[in-house]
């Protein structure tokens, strides 16, 4: 819990920085924050190294030059991640990815979801119901489509902490509460 509060501290942080010089500048620290983020899931090495004491600040900062350099990471970006070691917070980076992926999100007005059915749907039916579902939310909404057989029909669809559930799994549960109280 503690590492989620201090993720979106510096999260924060860093979006107050990136706002003041627009939109393009959020999408480009996102966009090396997700680089470095999905190089630390493809290590766990050096996710290890980030979360060790052993390690000192400026080893950990030169691992981060490395590291920059070979993704091409300059600016703000690196200034930060030298930051993070400097403060023992590297082992954060990838919350604070996440936290300032959703600070961008409710900047843009994107609504990230998931919406399962019980069979796959094709893309062309993926794009009709996400074009619905926009037109109803009046914003931009970026969906994972998913499968679960087990809603038997119907769809589930889950935006942020709320939950439609559609799914004829739901209706027979509610049909069956209805029989039993004998209404």
């Amino acid at each position: 819990m503690t590492g989620n509060i201090v993720a979106r501290r510096y999260a924060r942080a860093l979006f107050a920085l990136g706002i003041k010089t627009g939109v393009p500048e959020l999408e480009s620290y996102a966009s090396s924050l997700g680089a470095l983020r999905e190089v630390l899931a493809q290590s766990p090495d050096l996710s290890r190294a980030f979360r060790n004491p052993i390690f000192t600040a400026e080893e950990l900062k030169k691992v981060i030059k490395k590291l920059a350099a070979k993704l091409k990471i300059s600016g703000a970006i690196l200034n930060f991640c030298l930051l993070l070691a400097d403060k023992g917070r590297l082992r954060e980076l990838g919350g604070i990815a996440d936290a300032f992926d959703a600070l961008l999100d409710q900047e843009k007005g994107v609504l990230r979801g998931e919406l399962l059915t019980a069979v796959p749907l094709d893309n062309n039916k993926q794009q009709a119901v996400l074009k619905q579902l926009e037109k109803k939310a009046k914003r931009t909404l970026v969906l994972e489509f998913g499968v679960s057989p087990e809603i038997l029909g119907g769809v589930v669809l889950k935006v942020g902490d709320q939950v439609m559930d559609a799914s004829l799994r739901a209706q027979l549960s509610i049909l069956k509460d209805t029989i039993k109280r004998g209404e």
